[in-house]
């Protein structure tokens, strides 16, 4: 009986090491298998520019990236669905969300940003950027760097920037005699440029030559110091005595026109003096072919906005933004990628070659090859003033982004023309307007 035991228990000690084996066996097995297991990064783009401008190499910047981070990430592998168009982007976001199947890097257009963050879409950056040393939001123009905070908190970096900026008709302001005005110009400047080249050239008692067009009442608000909202989406300035003033100078300068409709059409044609337009136009109609598809018959260039009396010459700067998923299984990795995509000196310069917008680092706008790829496809005697479009990003501004935006907005624009088409008071429908929009806001 006592051998029996003996040989049990025996046969039991090396069943518990054939197991012990085995376990490390299969331990070091689902370990090397793991390893050998290519991980994949999912990134939401666009087949084209976000600024509505013609573009030919969408998927350049990507692949580039892409090809770097796998190679800096050995067994990563970068995908992302081509072929989407800017106006399915939205739509094609939400139906992978509420599929669970998003991918983990994404662009973000600035109408959806808000919706994104307050449902809880976006994962908040702040702790993986406190966590980072490499990563300093000083390379960011404020205006950039703001475009992607939420509730005081970065849900988003920038990729992509364009200021507005306003396109001057140069052959036009020759014909009528006048000087170009210089990069610091006023209200005042451009009111009296405005008056002086508005006229019947023909003689019919028709004008036909104009100082301006689509110069809103938010360009001018923005210019002279103001803004329309707080950051929180609970108050509303445009009855401000600096909002007032903007959306005066602003019916004052349609005056000019004496009742005539300025089209866009005028001023392709060449009989507009003024015209703001986003900077991702001057890039795309200043080299050919587009140039000559655009504008025909006319010498062009641009400045900043006129400044106000209580402001500077700023102007509102739109941001094509990246975030990650709050859903992404891998944010280290996902993270890595975005600072990649949007603070990567050698990938955010490709948008000057490869885009038609502006990088929001500084340091890559003011870097001297910049000024040397956008010019290489300029009109001769025709340079883009890198030192000038710093300025304008510098004092550019962003619309702070909360959950009523969009409806806040188009109030405010229709309850604005409303008093200005009527005739009626403007300081009365102005504070009138504002306690109607901060009523919105906080019900």
């Amino acid at each position: 009986m006592t051998k029996k035991k003996e040989i049990a228990g025996r046969l039991a000690v090396r069943s518990v090491r054939s197991a012990s084996v085995l376990a490390v066996f299969l331990f070091f097995a689902l370990m090397a298998a793991g390893c050998s297991r290519e991980r994949i990064i999912r990134v939401g783009i666009m087949a084209e520019s976000n600024w509505d401008v013609p573009s030919g190499t969408v998927y350049d910047i990507i692949d580039l990236a892409a090809e770097r981070f796998e190679e800096e990430h050995p067994g990563v592998r970068v995908e992302y669905t081509s072929g989407i168009l800017k106006e399915d982007y939205s739509e094609w976001l939400a139906q992978q969300l509420l599929a669970g199947t998003e991918p983990d890097v994404f662009m973000i257009l600035s109408e959806d940003f808000h919706m994104l963050a307050s449902l809880g879409a976006l994962e908040d950056l702040s702790g993986l950027i406190q966590s980072d040393p490499t990563f300093d939001e000083e390379a960011y123009y404020p205006a950039a760097y703001r475009g992607g905070q939420w509730e005081g908190r970065q849900m988003a970096l920038a990729y992509e920037c364009v200021p507005r900026l306003m396109f001057v008709n140069r052959s036009l302001l020759e014909e009528a005699g006048v000087e170009m005005p210089g990069e610091n110009w006023t209200w005042e400047d451009f009111y009296e440029i405005c008056r002086q080249v508005t006229a019947d050239t023909d003689g019919n008692g028709v004008l036909d030559r104009f100082g301006c067009y689509n110069y809103t009442w938010t360009d001018a608000v923005y210019a002279n110091g103001q803004g329309l909202f707080d950051q929180n989406g609970t108050q509303c300035y445009v009855g401000s005595p600096g909002a007032e003033e903007a959306v005066l100078f602003v019916e004052q300068l349609n005056g000019l026109n004496q009742g005539a409709q300025v089209s866009a059409q005028d001023f392709d044609l060449g009989n507009v003096a003024f015209q703001p337009l986003l900077f991702s136009e001057y890039r795309t109609y200043s080299p050919y072919p587009w140039r000559i598809k655009k504008y025909t018959g006319f010498e062009w260039e641009c400045l900043p906005m006129p400044a106000g009396p209580s402001g500077a010459n700023a102007s509102e700067m739109d941001v094509l933004l990246m975030g990650i998923s709050s859903r992404c299984s891998d944010r280290a990795l996902a993270w890595d990628f975005l600072k990649l995509m949007t603070y990567d000196a050698e990938i955010q310069g490709q948008i000057f070659v490869l885009s038609q917008g502006a990088s929001g680092l500084k340091s890559v706008v003011t870097a001297p090859e910049t000024a040397e790829r956008i010019n290489a496809d300029m009109p001769a005697g025709s340079r883009m003033n890198m030192e000038l479009l710093n300025e304008i990003m510098e004092t550019a501004v962003t619309m702070p982004s909360f959950r009523k935006y969009e409806e806040a907005m188009s109030m405010l624009e229709e309850g604005v023309a409303e008093a200005m088409d009527d005739d009626k008071n403007i300081h009365s429908s102005l504070v009138t307007l504002q306690r109607r929009v901060i009523s919105f806001l906080r019900n």
